[in-house]
């Protein structure tokens, strides 16, 4: 078992830990849109048929409705298949 002299030398590993963590983490890229809601189907659908879910893991973060039957959605995705 590894022993800690000072609170400081766990909290210095711990963020050494997190550091590494944050490195392998995947960046995504988000889009937001506010578009009337035929419009924001129409290019949530082109989305997804120009950034696969399976390649790009694209999905929609979130939306809202808005007055006048407009939708805000958020498209996020993985910036390059592998």
């Amino acid at each position: 078992m590894i022993s800690y002299r000072r609170p400081a030398d766990l909290a210095q590993r711990m963020a050494a830990r997190g550091a590494a963590q944050k490195r392998h983490t995947p960046s995504f890229r988000r889009e937001t849109f506010t578009l009337p809601r035929e419009a924001a189907r129409a290019t949530a659908r082109e989305f997804f048929a120009r950034y696969p879910k399976a390649a790009y893991m694209t999905e929609i973060e979130s939306w809202r409705e808005l007055p006048g039957d407009r939708i805000e959605f958020t498209m996020r995705r993985l910036p390059s298949a592998d």
